[in-house]
């Protein structure tokens, strides 16, 4: 109940913080980054295989 009682004071402004919906909002953001970063982390390390494989003299004859 007291729950129930804190989100609705900091809904309505009574209550110093974040609204219910901002703190959702927020924490959907941060997955969403951390999701980003990891996706750049894959492609970074991509980059750098092909790049690695461009540069390195071909065995054909």
């Amino acid at each position: 109940m007291r729950t129930w009682v804190r989100k609705a004071e900091g809904d309505t402004g009574q209550c110093p913080g974040v609204t219910w919906e901002g703190a959702a909002e927020i924490k959907r953001l941060k997955v969403e980054i951390a999701e980003l970063r990891r996706v750049n982390e894959i492609l970074k390390a991509a980059s750098a295989f092909f790049a690695a494989e461009i540069n390195r003299p071909s065995k054909r004859s």
